[in-house]
């Protein structure tokens, strides 16, 4: 995943394995607006401060030798259905196996506090497809 050396890194990186014309498509997380309620913000910027509204992410994506060639959003069931719906059935099998284990319940509240701003600030962000071509 490019989020784990960070995005415009990965571009730079990445570029060295494509040929001219090769394209390159990544998701990343990404503001949906300029504004945000501090809450979320704050929660971001400590998690992923590389987050950024996609405008940003597409002159990154240009800046890094790339042509933009496409940019969507990703669908919310990504996050609900097929994120943080499939990791409930392991945060409980962790937590029965770690019972009392501080540490391990601190770590499943946090994972769940994540799931629970995503339901309240989705308007915000998500996560972006980016497609684009080398120059």
């Amino acid at each position: 995943a490019i989020y784990n050396i960070g995005f415009e890194r990965g571009l730079r990186e990445w570029r060295n394995y494509l040929k001219p014309g090769g394209y390159l498509a990544v998701t990343e997380a990404s503001w949906f607006t300029e504004e945000r309620p501090d809450e979320i913000d704050r929660f971001w910027k400590d998690a992923y401060p590389g987050i950024d509204t996609i405008p940003a992410k597409v002159a990154q994506l240009q800046q890094a030798g790339y042509i933009p060639v496409a940019t969507f959003i990703l669908p919310e069931n990504c996050w609900t259905d097929h994120f943080f719906a499939l990791q409930v059935p392991a945060q409980e099998a962790f937590l029965k196996k770690y019972t009392g284990n501080k540490t391990v319940e601190d770590f499943i509240a946090s994972e769940r506090h994540e799931a629970q701003l995503y339901e309240a600030y989705k308007a915000y962000y998500g996560y972006v497809f980016y497609i684009g071509k080398r120059i």
